[in-house]
Parts: C-alpha cells; structure tokens; sequence
C-alpha cells in the first residue's frame, strides 16, 4: 500500500495538529511518532518525512508540565485537607507519589504540544502571505 504524503495545501488546522502533538503524532499528518522513546524528539516523520530536529522545545516542556501538576495537586490537597482526617504519613506518602506519576504522565505529552506549536508557528512563518 502506497501511503500518502501530506502536501503544504492539505496542512491540518492549528487546533488538530496540536491535538496530534499532544498524542505523541506527527502533527502534520498525524500517523508518524512524533517522539522516540521517552522524550527524545524523531528527525524527521516516518511517514511525510516532515522535519522535528529544528524545533527547540527548551524549558516549556517541564515548565508547562509543573504549572499543570501543580494546579492539580494543589485543589486536591487543599480539600483532603479540609475534609478528611488522613494520617500524616500517608499524606507524605501519597501526594509526593501522585504527583511523580502525573509528572512522568505529563511531560511527554506536553513536549509533544510544545514541538506541535512551535511547528505551526514555523510552518504559518514559512509559508507566503
């Protein structure tokens, strides 16, 4: 099977190439890894051949990710608190365990939107007005 390869006319919306980049897909066609193993960021897309190595993701990525653990853990915390009456440890226990798995969780995903915004912002940039 001949699989098809995505023209600059047939570019998906802001919106769908974000959602792609989240998943971990390319986010211009939305079929190649976006991302090898954990975090590492693919050359180029097996499938349109679409380049990533350019893309500078930096610090946004944990930088986003605590901004929305944080925001998480923090309401929740807030209301066991006020609330339950758990013991001390499994507080100490428990919400530092949370939190280390909706980090790890997180982090991917969000350097995949990252790459997904900073390749619609390249993309918009390169084409002519």
């Amino acid at each position: 099977m001949i699989s098809e390869r995505v023209t600059p006319a047939a570019r998906p919306d802001a919106v769908l190439a974000l959602w792609r980049g989240t998943v971990g897909k390319c986010p211009n066609c939305g079929k190649g890894a976006l991302l090898h193993r954990y975090l590492k960021v693919v050359p180029n897309c097996s499938e349109c051949g679409e380049a990533f190595s350019h893309l500078p993701a930096d610090d946004m990525p944990p930088w986003l990710t605590i901004i929305i653990v944080g925001q998480l853990l923090f309401g929740n915390v807030w209301y066991v608190e006020r609330h339950y009456d758990i013991p001390v440890w499994v507080e100490m226990v428990g919400w530092p365990a949370l939190g280390l798995i909706l980090t790890l969780l997180l982090l991917p995903r969000c350097k995949g939107f990252v790459l997904a915004l900073l390749w619609i912002i390249r993309r918009d940039k390169a084409e002519p007005a």
